[in-house]
């Protein structure tokens, strides 16, 4: 039995105790709520392929998820269809080429997850299959090697054993190009000469009969986008090359010429884009940087002059340009106004003798650069520059597309 002086003493060390232990969780600091980490869209979907490895590395930036599909060789070109569901696999030399099926598929909504992501069905085997081109459901390969086009619907893609259909307009083997247009037919390059640099442009229907002839001829065309109206072509405005400028091409057959801005030089704008948001074309020529081409104003004024642009991609909404410069540097260009939104660091300096450079391409919230050197696939945050995520996809990924829906919204 405690006495009661005894006693005393142990209640009073007890409420010691407890003031004590009181007074130290008052002056302890309030746990801090965790921050939003800012996350790709849920639907989103990213894939390369390798110079060596056949390899194709699909990434899911939202979950990082990472995994790896046999392609049939390597070095493959990368294209995201019209409706984000899927991406062409080209493979120019070996006259091939495939589609890949995220397995994603969008009701305007909300996306739907209809099946794991795989190869589907259809194959195309046209000679030297090079560029590609999807509008709506459409898909259409130019293919250098013969001159033809390769044709197909998504509905047909997985259909076991369907092939892309052949479009020949009787056009002679050589490096080309071709627009859709709305109305269904097609702008395409031609030449006089078999392997020749194509000089005109024609519009052709679905079975390859010219509706309309060319009315203008360039020097060596290289590089196209349409708007559904209007088709634009890069090319030189004259044969010894001194000069350029894009041949506009309208789906009721108008052509017309924009010329280069003065002193441009000669040099042509070999890459031509269309911005769907934006509503807006743009030129890139690495050798004088990205310029903003005004159909309405008959101009091309610059977006970025310089030397040193190695890559410049509409972002996937077709809101922004971003350009990517030899010393790593990234700029992003709201495209509505040309304005230039934030610049900075985001890689380090790339060498313009490597064969094979960084790829960039980018969404609303996001840049992601293959980077070949170290195999990886930088995320970077194009609020603040810097990478959020890193991901390992092959030895030296050489190729780089965006596809899928830049959406959160599930069935």
């Amino acid at each position: 039995m405690l006495s009661k002086n005894n006693f005393k003493k142990a209640a009073l060390l007890i409420a010691v105790a407890a003031a004590f232990t009181a007074c130290k969780k008052d002056n302890q600091q309030p746990e801090e709520e965790p921050t939003n980490v800012v996350k790709e869209f849920k639907y989103v979907r990213l894939l390369t392929s390798d110079e060596t490895s056949n390899k194709l590395t699909l990434v899911d930036p939202f979950s990082s998820a990472i995994s790896s599909f046999d392609a049939k060789y390597p070095v493959a070109n990368l294209y995201a269809t019209s409706s984000g569901r899927y991406a062409a696999v080209l493979y120019g030399t070996q006259n091939l080429a495939e589609v890949f099926d995220s397995g994603l598929s969008s009701h305007v909504d909300h996306i739907d997850v209809l099946h794991n992501p795989k190869w589907a069905s259809i194959t195309a085997n046209g000679i030297k299959p090079t560029h590609f081109k999807s509008k709506a459901n459409e898909s259409l390969i130019f293919n250098d090697g013969d001159g033809t086009l390769s044709r197909a619907m998504e509905s047909d893609f997985n259909t076991e054993g369907a092939r892309f259909s052949i479009v020949n307009a009787g056009l002679l083997p050589h490096h080309g190009a071709m627009a859709q247009f709305t109305n269904g037919t097609y702008a395409v390059t031609s030449t006089t000469a078999a392997g020749a640099s194509p000089n005109r442009v024609l519009i052709i229907g679905k079975g390859g009969k010219t509706v309309f002839a060319s009315t203008l001829a360039l020097g060596a065309i290289h590089g196209n986008a349409t708007d559904g109206t209007h088709a634009v072509f890069g090319g030189f405005t004259n044969a010894a090359a001194t000069a350029g400028g894009v041949l506009v091409v309208k789906s009721n057959g108008e052509q017309r010429l924009i010329p280069n801005p003065d002193g441009f030089g000669a040099f042509r704008l070999g890459s031509i884009y269309y911005a769907e948001s934006a509503k807006k074309f743009i030129g890139y020529v690495a050798t004088k940087g990205a310029y903003l081409i005004d159909l309405a104003g008959d101009k091309i004024t610059p977006i970025y002059s310089g030397a040193d642009a190695f890559q410049c991609k509409v972002d996937y909404a077709g809101k922004n340009l971003l350009v990517l410069t030899l010393d790593g540097k990234l700029r992003v260009y709201d495209l509505a106004t040309g304005a230039l939104k934030k610049e900075g660091a985001v890689i380090s300096a790339t060498l313009s003798t490597d064969t094979y450079k960084p790829v960039l391409e980018a969404t609303a919230k996001f840049a992601y650069i293959a980077l070949p050197g170290s195999g990886e696939v930088h995320q970077i945050d194009l609020d603040t520059f810097s990478v959020s995520a890193k991901y390992k996809v092959s030895s030296k990924p050489v190729r780089l597309t965006i596809f899928g829906f830049e959406s959160n919204a599930s069935h």
